[in-house]
């Protein structure tokens, strides 16, 4: 989970350290991205799906082991793909690809479960239960049905078609039901390394919901965003025996596009 401990940074500037030797703590994301979320013609039905664990705006990768669960649902019921992963890299680090053919109209939406990760800076397990929504020769039922997975953002925004600039209203759900006050943060896929943020504050975004888990979030500029809601779950023995947290994050990744101009 994301914290600024500035109390304790100006402690220690009082005291003479330096900020620079002090690292600063940075958002975890996984990281689901389909080689396009809106499928119009068959010659783009063949997806790739790039599956990893990375700090997707400094684009800094980590280690993703082969993830629990990887499968896409469409009209309500689920289809197993990890036999269609394969070891992939990502940002230098270990990562997993997979291939899916669409051959018929409708709303996919693809999820992962990944193996807990722990993180020694926060002394946490981590478990973001990730999606991201492909919609296919015309079809746009369903997006907005929830998976019944253990956390996750339902949209409110349709999850296609959107341009730069929209302004993007999903839910927060934990076993089912809505979070209040759940924190969002929210991070740009910086693919080609072309955005730069001002300083580490410009990093991650973060929204909180409303009472009923409801978060609103104008996005600035054409890119994939990802959108991660963070909730404590139960404590489990860490590492050294000890119990830990266990974060869970209800990510949703999305593609906002700029329109083209003839």
């Amino acid at each position: 989970m994301r914290t600024i401990r500035l109390a304790a940074l100006a402690l220690l500037a009082g005291l003479g350290l330096l900020f620079a030797d002090i690292p600063a703590a940075r958002a975890h994301f996984g990281m689901l991205i389909p080689s396009t979320p809106t499928v119009t013609e068959k010659a783009a039905a063949d997806l790739t799906l790039d599956i990893a664990f990375a700090h997707p705006l400094e684009r800094k990768g980590m280690t993703m082991e082969k993830p629990r669960v990887f499968s896409v649902f469409r009209d309500g019921k689920a289809e197993d793909l990890l036999g269609a992963l394969t070891a992939a890299k990502f940002l230098d680090n270990a990562a997993w690809q997979a291939r899916y053919r669409i051959r018929r109209p409708g709303v996919y939406q693809f999820v992962v479960e990944p193996e807990p990760y722990f993180e020694p800076a926060e002394n946490c397990y981590i478990i973001h239960y990730t999606k991201t929504v492909v919609a296919a020769f015309g079809e746009e039922e369903g997006w907005a049905e929830p998976l019944g997975l253990k956390t996750e953002i339902v949209p409110l925004t349709r999850p296609f078609g959107n341009y730069a600039g929209n302004v993007f209203a999903g839910r927060v759900l934990l076993d089912g039901k809505p979070v209040p006050g759940a924190e969002v943060e929210v991070e740009c896929w910086n693919r080609d390394g072309r955005h730069v943020a001002p300083n580490d504050y410009f990093v991650t975004q973060v929204v909180r919901a409303d009472e009923n888990g409801v978060f609103v979030y104008g996005v600035p500029w054409a890119g994939w965003w990802g959108f991660a809601a963070l909730n404590s779950g139960e404590r489990r023995p860490g590492p050294k025996g000890a119990p830990v947290d266990v974060e869970l994050g209800a990510v949703l990744w999305m593609e906002f596009a700029a329109p083209r101009t003839r």
